[in-house]
Formats: C-alpha cells, sequence, structure tokens
C-alpha cells in the first residue's frame, strides 16, 4: 500500500513521517554499573487536512497502514480548524549529524567511559553519589506529502546525561548536566566532565554569604535559569495565544544591545542540527534578538499559519507527538569582556553555577525563584568558596534590560544551549544568615 495515495483518497492534504532508530544506552546508578540495553524503533505517523481541518495518527506497527489512514482521517473531524499547508520541495544546505564512530561505539567502550566518569567525580568528593547514563544511536527520519516534498536525514546522537548528588547533614550539593553531540570527539565530553569537576573541587572550600542587593555572575549551566523563560518567550505558540510577553513587540528594544540571540541548527555535529525540521521545512539561521531588538519569534507549521507568518524550520516531535515549535541549537552571543575580568570586577557578589527547580513558577511571565544547588561567594575579585542556604529572584524582562558584561567565553550546557557568563551588577540574594 502507498499510504501518501491511500490517504489522499479522503484528504486534501496529507503528509507521512517515518521513523527508524536504534539505541544501546548504559546507567550507573549511585556509582555502581545498572544496566544496559539495545532499543530498536520504528513507526509511522500520518497529518492529513480535511475540509480545513488537521487530523493526526501514528502507529508503530508497520503492518497496520489501512487503520492508519482510517484514523487520521477520522480524527480530523474533531482537530484544530487551521490554514495550514504542507511544504514543497526545498533545499536546504548540507548539515554534518552522523559520524560512524558513534555507532560503532561497543557496549564495553560505553560502561568503561561511565566508569571514567564516576571515578573523576568521587576522586574528588568520595562521598557522592553518581547517576549516569550514555546513549549512543542511528536515527533515520522521512518525511513525504502530497505537495512534492520528499525529505530524509540521518544522524548519530551520543549524549551523556548524569547528575551527582551529596549529603552532609543539612548541607546538600547536587551538580547535573546532558552532554551531546552527532560526530565524535571524545575530548568534548571529557572536556565537559573535567569542567564540572574543577566546580566540584572548588566547593570544598566554603564560605558565607549575608542576604542583600548585590552583582550576580550567572555561569553558563545556572543561566539557564535566565534562558528558559527567553525561550519560552520566542516560541511561537505562546506568542499567537498572547501569553508571551514579547507578543506584539516585534522591532522594539527589550533587553540589553549586549543580548543577541539565535537559534542556527547548520552548526555541524550539534545536537540540535539537521538538514530539514520534523515537518521537511529547510533549516535556517534565525536571528531572533539582535542587540535587544526583538527580530523574530520559533514557528512550526501550524503555529506559524495562525499567526499568518512562515515556518521558521522549528517544528520538533516524536513518532507519538505532533510538531510544535522548539529552538535547535539556541546560542546567545559572546560579549567583549574575559572571565577573569568579570570576575577581578567584582568586589563583593555572587557566583550562580546551578540551580534547584528549574522550570518551576510562571516562567512565561519571565519570572523566576529558585534555590541555588551550588553558587560560590566572589570577595576583593576572587572566588571564596562555596555558599549554601541561597535563593534568588527576579524577570528577565527587567534584569536584561541592564546587563553588565558578558564573557568572551561560551560554554554548550543541556547539549543544545551555548551560553556564556552574565553579569547583572544589581540582584537581590536571600540567604539563611
Amino acid at each position: 500500500m502507498n499510504i501518501l495515495d491511500e490517504l489522499l483518497k479522503s484528504a486534501a492534504q496529507a503528509e507521512v513521517l517515518e521513523v527508524r532508530s536504534e539505541s544501546t544506552t548504559i546507567g550507573f546508578e549511585a556509582n555502581r554499573l545498572k544496566n544496559s540495553q539495545v532499543q530498536v524503533t520504528s513507526g509511522l505517523a500520518v497529518r492529513v487536512m480535511v475540509d480545513g481541518r488537521l487530523g493526526f495518527s501514528a502507529s508503530s506497527d508497520l503492518t497496520a497502514a489501512a487503520k492508519l489512514v482510517s484514523n487520521a482521517v477520522e480524527s480530523a473531524a474533531y482537530g484544530d480548524q487551521v490554514p495550514l499547508a504542507f511544504p514543497g520541495p526545498q533545499p536546504a544546505p548540507e548539515v554534518r549529524t552522523f559520524d560512524p564512530a558513534i555507532p560503532d561505539l561497543s557496549i564495553a567502550q560505553l560502561v568503561e567511559m561511565g566508569q571514567e566518569i564516576v571515578e573523576t567525580f568521587l576522586r574528588i568528593e568520595p562521598d557522592a553519589r553518581v547517576n549516569l547514563e550514555i546513549k549512543r544511536g542511528i536515527q533515520d527520519v522521512s518525511i513525504r506529502n502530497q505537495a512534492g516534498a520528499d525529505v530524509a536525514f540521518h544522524r548519530s546522537p551520543f549524549s551523556i546525561s548524569f547528575d551527582l548528588s551529596r549529603v552532609r547533614g543539612d548541607d546538600v550539593l547536587m551538580i547535573y548536566d546532558i552532554i551531546g553531540t552527532t560526530v565524535w570527539d571524545a575530548s568534548y565530553y571529557q572536556e565537559a566532565v573535567q569542567s564540572k569537576a574543577a566546580k566540584l573541587e572548588q566547593a570544598k572550600e566554603s564560605a558565607q554569604l549575608k542576604s542583600g542587593r548585590m552583582p550576580v555572575l550567572f555561569a553558563p549551566s545556572g543561566a539557564l535559569v535566565l534562558g528558559l523563560p527567553l525561550m519560552e518567550g520566542l516560541n511561537g505558540k505562546n506568542v499567537y495565544t498572547r501569553t508571551s510577553p514579547m507578543a506584539g513587540r516585534m522591532g522594539e528594544t527589550l533587553f540589553d544591545p549586549k543580548i543577541t540571540v539565535v537559534d542556527d541548527p547548520l552548526i555541524p555535529g550539534k545536537f540540535g542540527s539537521a538538514a530539514y525540521d520534523d515537518e521537511g521545512v529547510a533549516h535556517r539561521r534565525n536571528v531572533l534578538v539582535d542587540r535587544g531588538v526583538l527580530q523574530g519569534f520559533l514557528y512550526d507549521l501550524k503555529t506559524a499559519a495562525q499567526s499568518g507568518v512562515e515556518s521558521t524550520g522549528n517544528g520538533s516531535r516524536g513518532l507519538f507527538s505532533q510538531p510544535s515549535p522548539q529552538p535547535t541549537n539556541l546560542t546567545l552571543a559572546p560579549g567583549e569582556t574575559p572571565l577573569a575580568d568579570m570576575i577581578a570586577g567584582i568586589e563583593h557578589g555572587l557566583l550562580v553555577e546551578d540551580v534547584l527547580g528549574l522550570g518551576q513558577g510562571n516562567v512565561i511571565s519571565g519570572a523566576f525563584s529558585n534555590s541555588l544547588s551550588l553558587a560560590f561567594r566572589i570577595e576583593k575579585g576572587q572566588i571564596a568558596g562555596r555558599v549554601k542556604d541561597v535563593s534568588i529572584a527576579g524577570n528577565i524582562y527587567e534584569l536584561l534590560q541592564n546587563v553588565a558584561a558578558v564573557s568572551r567565553e561560551t560554554e554548550w550546557v543541556y547539549s543544545h544551549l551555548a551560553l556564556p557568563y552574565i553579569l547583572l551588577d544589581d540582584m537581590n540574594v536571600v540567604t539563611k544568615e
């Protein structure tokens, strides 16, 4: 059965997504190897437009094409009324997203990597409990529709996620990160682990901090507390529903001129890179904020149609979920100030490395309120030791209007965000002291 032809017997438009993937995962729990598994997934997802309404169906049973067709057409009767048009053929730049060295990594090699990471942390903090997952695989995605789009992309995702915790009485230390790539380079994960290990070493020295207003320097991992509300505000779905504070403010200066935000899916080897998005729209580099001025939002086909604009190529989905607008590789442009100079210029302040409860609260409004899982006192231009029981709160739409400095150095955090160090020279900090 040609499933696209069958869909078009009942639908004005139709799209077929086919996904095939194989992944190998090894997991460590509390410093010990816990499991290893190999998972193979394949399936079809279809979307149709019937009488202006969107229908959807998906299945991991490749022999159930007839049922898949009927389910999609039936679901359209209750689907969203939206003027969506599936894209025709579009040229796209070549982006390297596959490296045969990744699927060739053996389970024994993955276990060895895991043991190496755990031992690195335990040498510094013997009481730590490390949970770790390493995953490598192959992904093949193809998308066809009635408009003539017929695209496919081949990826070799490799990721390491870990969380480290150490509890001593009421003192809880936690560190978390995700490292991701599609092109093999052992130094990439080793450098990231060594960077976290250096923070763990610094955390051995303790310091006291009193509540008050002071300069706060956000490390790239800590800057996620600022970046998450920003991502939500730039999401086309939130713009369409007018829940984003940035809705209707295109062309306005919303942030300090030091802030430039770009979504770039064309960076070779990065976790969010590909030639096309998950709807067959050619990827492109999108400048969202240019020197503080709002330039654009992230749209998939549906939210773009609802908003009367074109998709930015940010449709993202899994096999059993419909597309939604998501960033690919979101980057905040580096600044002109070396990190060493930023720290040296702080007489009394706080360095935020990691926060607890990321994403909790009214994120879409730009507000955040978080306890810090890892933070350091800065005194007379030096990192003076780890502080605990510290909280920060604020709203990015106020705080990012006046940025003291942005570092030259950037780091990839959570695999698809490239962030610099960001210095805000006047924030309220609350401690238990």
